[in-house]
């Protein structure tokens, strides 16, 4: 059975950082992302790496504060977040991907965690 399992959620003030790992069991998957969901608002992509963890791609409004990352051995990936805004607040989900390649576009994604809350206050 696949599944991808969050944590490392929380709240945090302005300018704060946390870190979210993603554990995946039942399989080694390719690339891999996070996305976020904000209230009333789309899911949007946020991170994603290649199977080799060589290759990253970030969304531009996080892009030199967050980083992603994975531990082949542990089948984890993480999402450092730094100088973290008011804005990052939302659900954040890992996703996984059969398919080899990096993609920004959540319905390429076969398998998803169940979500962990990020809050920033001001």
């Amino acid at each position: 059975q696949v599944q991808l399992v969050e944590s490392g959620g929380g709240s945090v003030q302005a300018g704060g950082s946390l870190r979210l790992s993603c554990a995946a069991s039942g399989r080694t998957f390719s690339s891999m992302g996070w996305f976020r969901q904000a209230p009333g608002k789309e899911r949007e992509f946020v991170a994603a790496i290649s199977s080799s963890g060589g290759s990253r791609h970030y969304a531009d409004s996080v892009q030199g504060r967050f980083t992603m990352s994975r531990d082949g051995a542990k089948n984890t990936v993480y999402l450092q977040m730094n100088s973290l805004k008011p804005g990052d607040t939302a659900v954040y989900s890992c996703a996984a991907r059969r398919s080899v390649g990096i993609n920004m576009d959540p319905k390429n994604y076969d398998y998803w965690g169940q979500g962990t809350q990020v809050t920033v206050s001001s």
